[in-house]
């Protein structure tokens, strides 16, 4: 039987003076309630209960006992107090991981969560790594691209897609840029996680699909140090456009060949659990798809 509704059945026999008052309180039989204080007394190999026709009364050692029971009848409670509370009020330690680029795009989503949510401690790590999510105990990971763990939670935030951009001076240097196809001759700087690699994928005007493959002389995980690069003049950038559109509204990069769209991805929120989510991780979510809604044309300049 199980124990912790043995150790119920026993302390609701003591405390209201017999079984059937006891099985009445616990919606169980008189039967049922004197089966799981046996199994009690059976598992201590001690009488906890001095049984008569005409009453029930404990024993020295079922007082002893009874005292102990209460304790831990208690403390479980106030256990489920303290989950219930984490459950509904955000508060802990929240650790996110996101790829060093949009770190500039996560931070006012921590801020705005930390205003609201005094009790929670945010533990943000940034970088351009494959992660474990359960080994390194985060909590939630925002991400370009579809995690490589299908038992990963995937929430889809914004759709974005890549600006195709350089700097004037690169086109100065090797004159414009009029088809698509004539990628292929210049040094096309790649991000290593882009998901078809060398074949820059496209969409026309009438929607159909294009591509063309690239190459060049940086292939990096890094998309600032990508972006560097581009306004240095080193080559030319697909590049997300929340990382560009400061250089692109300034003219420190131009955007290249407006009539070919970048393929639409997914800013994704990942995380390990669906069932009982934490209410830390489920405000913070929320709040990034509510931000990710409000920051649609920055994330996808197309839109």
């Amino acid at each position: 039987m199980d124990r912790l509704t043995s150790l119920t059945a026993f302390v609701r026999v003591v405390d209201s003076g017999g079984f059937s008052a006891a099985g009445r309180k616990l919606n169980m039989s008189t039967t049922m309630v004197s089966n799981h204080v046996q199994a009690l007394e059976e598992r201590l190999g001690a009488r906890l209960l001095h049984r008569t026709t005409r009453k029930v009364s404990v024993t020295e050692v079922g007082r002893a006992y009874y005292d102990r029971c209460i304790q831990i009848l208690a403390d479980l409670e106030q256990a489920d107090d303290i989950a219930g509370a984490l459950q509904s009020t955000p508060r802990g330690t929240l650790r996110i991981f996101t790829a060093t680029h949009i770190v500039p795009f996560v931070a006012p989503v921590v801020a705005e969560f930390l205003a609201a949510y005094p009790g929670v401690t945010v533990d943000l790590n940034m970088g351009e790594r494959a992660i474990d999510m359960i080994d390194e105990g985060f909590d939630v990971a925002i991400r370009l691209m579809p995690p490589p763990d299908s038992s990963l939670i995937v929430r889809s935030l914004a759709t974005w897609r890549h600006v195709l951009c350089c700097s004037p001076a690169y086109l100065e240097k090797h004159g414009p840029l009029r088809q698509l196809s004539e990628l292929a001759e210049h040094n096309c700087v790649r991000h290593v996680l882009y998901p078809y690699q060398d074949e820059w994928r496209f969409v026309d005007r009438k929607g159909a699909p294009a591509s063309v493959r690239i190459a060049g002389n940086l292939v990096s995980n890094s998309g600032e140090t990508l972006r560097t690069a581009a306004l240095q003049g080193v080559g030319i950038l697909l590049g997300p456009g929340f990382l560009v559109a400061d250089d692109l509204e300034s003219g420190r990069l131009v955007r290249l060949l407006p009539e070919y769209r970048p393929v639409e991805l997914s800013m994704n929120a990942v995380y390990p659990h669906r069932h009982h989510l934490s209410a830390k991780v489920r405000s913070f979510i929320d709040l990034l798809a509510h931000h990710s809604a409000e920051r649609q044309k920055l994330i996808n300049p197309y839109a």
